[in-house]
């Protein structure tokens, strides 16, 4: 007697271990890593609440031999490898040891030949606004992006706005972008350094504050020329970040008269400068998300920012819009703030309001749906 053939189906292959590039813990903390570090936090108790009900997914984060250990994580694993540095690493000692696993990479980088991955790219910059960017930096950008844009199983990044621009300039399919939002609540539980306005020599309410680097989209120098416009007593512009001219082209000095520039700060340091301040200005031409405005949120500072790029999507109807490319545009608005205590008032709170929309834990578990769709066989 013949048997029949079994309908039976056979078993789901099973979902590859998940590595995640560390090199962003070999790096000064910007934005970007700042999305990663926060992303990888939140990510590690989404997946400790996923294995507690069954449902276990082997993570480790990969680490260069110079990359600071992370705080210890309730499931996410940690292992260093490799003995390079920098590029070097990421691109032969990073695919070695992910052999066999989905590789996250959440930097703007990630390497060329692993043939699993989900990359970051969180704005298209330089090829939008390739002035604000070395040469050098340029070039291998967007050599690696057009090979990224095409190899990654997806490519997620943190605004709407990136997103067109990403499908618009580096050539990636529409359907194969995510969007994962920044967000800031790391800064809700932060202490303000008391002492940080008396160390600097600030009067709470005297000044404006502008965060980033000197990159040529950032247009700080819009606000000096904006500020020079108010008549005396006028607010001082203070102004804190790291230049870094491996990466930006300088957009040039700032005046020294009513400047004030305090270079790098640390967190504590940022969340008093944004709380003492008058309003912060975010006129950027070009911004993939724009994180400054919600940190200024978060801490009850008024944003003035420009009416461009992905800001309008970030900040909601928690801002003053000027036209980035008018100081008196952003003169007036600075003008409407200082003689307009209410305003001031109505701005923060809408402000923490728009803040409280986006969350760590809302973006990494946008990012666990991104890896369970393209984890299977």
């Amino acid at each position: 007697m013949t048997m029949p053939l079994s309908r039976t189906r056979p078993a789901a292959a099973p979902r590859p271990p998940l590595a995640i590039n560390g090199r962003f813990l070999a790096q000064r903390l910007t934005g970007v890593q700042r999305y990663a570090r926060e992303l990888v936090r939140a990510l590690d108790a989404a997946l400790a609440a996923r294995a507690a009900a069954g449902d276990p997914w082997p993570a480790e984060i990969l680490l260069p031999p110079d990359g600071q250990e992370p705080e210890p994580f309730r499931h996410i694993a940690v292992r260093r490898v490799g003995r390079r540095h920098g590029h070097a690493w990421e691109q032969i000692d990073l695919p070695r040891a992910a052999r066999g696993a989905l590789l996250l990479n959440l930097g703007n980088t990630g390497p060329l030949l692993h043939p699993r991955q989900v990359v970051a790219i969180h704005d298209a910059g330089v090829y939008a606004v390739p002035e604000s960017y070395s040469w050098q930096f340029r070039a291998w950008y967007r050599a690696l992006w057009s090979v990224l844009g095409r190899r990654a199983l997806k490519v997620v990044t943190v605004s709407a706005f990136s997103a067109g621009e990403l499908a618009r300039h580096a050539g990636v399919a529409p359907e194969r972008l995510a969007v994962v939002h920044n967000a800031a609540d790391h800064f809700a539980g932060l202490d303000a350094d008391p002492g940080a306005l008396a160390r600097h020599g600030l009067a709470a309410g005297g000044y404006v504050f502008a965060l980033g680097s000197r990159a040529k989209a950032k247009n700080t120098a819009a606000v000096a020329k904006a500020l020079a416009l108010l008549p005396e007593p006028r607010p001082l512009l203070v102004t804190a970040g790291h230049r870094d001219p491996r990466i930006f082209a300088d957009a040039g000095g700032l005046p020294d008269a009513g400047v004030r520039e305090l270079g790098p700060v640390s967190d504590a340091e940022l969340k008093a400068l944004y709380q003492g301040a008058l309003c912060l200005v975010f006129p950027s031409f070009y911004e993939g998300f724009g994180l400054p405005p919600l940190e200024a949120m978060i801490a009850g500072c008024p944003v003035v920012a420009a009416r461009a790029a992905s800001l309008p999507e970030v900040c909601g109807d928690a801002a003053l819009y000027v036209d980035p490319a008018d100081p008196a545009d952003i003169a007036r608005a600075v003008a409407r703030l200082t003689g307009d205590p209410a305003l001031r008032a109505a701005l923060a709170g809408r402000g923490r309001r728009r803040a409280a929309d986006f969350g760590w834990d809302v973006s990494a578990g946008r990012l666990l749906s991104v890896l369970d769709e393209v984890s299977g066989p």
